[in-house]
């Protein structure tokens, strides 16, 4: 069976990702099936749905095993590769001329955000779990997740990309993860009734409570700091629940991701276009195999599965800021084009 189901019903795009033992995770060919099924019916269906198999993910990032592979090789064109392409199918999403239905339920995460969470309709249930976790293995919330991040109100972007906080359903539509909650029992008559109706007759329920309403003033407080040695020094400076669990998880994250996190979330405050979040994000990913902690990080995460990364910057006070600027500098003939 194919990882990638695609198909016409009726004028309706149907996009279904199929690894549920893998927990729909991307690979590279389902990247650029996705991509070719998006060029193809550009002109000739009215919506498109995009959904995935099994009840635990829609897709719970993307499937880094070869990107690790190739980066002990000191292969260092694979993983530029299927970044580039990657974010190319992200910008296509974004910018697609018909509306993209995605249905998100489990775990949604890292790569799963840029095929699900760009579209018009996001539609998000009770088993929902939404996060960019990046900062975990080395990396920075990319695939177009950055732009989400920084278009919350206040700091809570900048919170929700060095955490990696997964978000319930509510939190997912507070923070422009998601658009409404559906009860899971519906979504096979909902899709139904959108490949007969079109997308007029979806209808939103109550997601219910999240906990980013509740912990805003906190964020807000302790996460304005010009960099992240000053968003830790104020966490640093209070004892609450909410400090001690936000150092923690901070904690365990690499510091130079998450020092970059906080830059690019600042630079793209005031942006309205995706390509600028991609091509900020390309900045981090281009040079995160030779230069940043990203093969130290699946190390421990996926290979190793030991969570002990040893990383570049051993705590946040040892990472210095002209390291973040360097490894968010312009690429030059490297940068990110837009071309297939």
């Amino acid at each position: 069976m194919s990882d990638l189901l695609t198909r016409i019903e009726n004028s309706t795009g149907r996009i279904t990702l199929n690894r549920p033992d893998a927990l729909n995770a991307l690979t590279y060919d389902m990247v650029l099936g996705i991509e070719a099924a998006l060029d193809a019916w550009r002109d000739t269906v009215d919506q498109v749905i995009v959904d995935a198999t099994g009840d635990r993910a829609f897709c719970s990032g993307g499937d880094i095993a070869d990107m690790y592979a190739s980066g002990q090789r000191g292969d260092l064109t694979y993983g530029r590769r299927f970044w580039r392409d990657e974010y190319r199918l992200n910008a296509k999403i974004f910018e697609y001329p018909k509306p993209i239905i995605s249905f998100l339920q489990g775990f949604t995460m890292g790569g799963g955000v840029g095929v699900g969470c760009h579209g018009t309709h996001r539609i998000v249930g009770e088993s929902s779990q939404i996060a960019m976790p990046e900062c975990a293995i080395g990396l920075v919330p990319d695939v177009g997740g950055s732009l989400m991040l920084a278009l919350n109100e206040g700091h809570v972007g900048e919170y929700l990309g060095t955490t990696g906080m997964r978000m319930n359903a509510a939190d997912a539509i507070t923070a422009g993860f998601a658009d409404g909650f559906v009860p899971e029992a519906e979504w096979e008559a909902l899709k139904a009734a959108i490949v007969v109706d079109g997308v007029g007759g979806i209808a939103y329920c109550d997601a219910g409570m999240g906990k980013i309403p509740v912990l805003r003033a906190e964020i807000d407080r302790h996460f304005a700091g010009a960099t992240l040695a000053d968003i830790e020094r104020s966490l640093r400076s209070e004892e609450t629940e909410f400090t001690a669990a936000t150092l923690k998880a901070l904690g365990r994250n690499a510091p130079l991701a998450m020092g970059c996190c906080v830059q690019i979330v600042r630079r793209l405050r005031s942006a309205g276009n995706i390509r600028q979040a991609l091509d900020q994000e390309y900045r981090f990913t281009h040079r995160a195999v030779a230069q940043g902690d990203f093969i130290e990080g699946i190390r421990a995460a996926i290979i190793d599965k030991d969570r002990k990364p040893v990383w570049k910057y051993g705590s946040i006070a040892d990472l210095p800021q002209a390291e973040v600027t360097r490894m968010l500098m312009p690429l030059g003939e490297d940068a990110l084009v837009w071309e297939d």
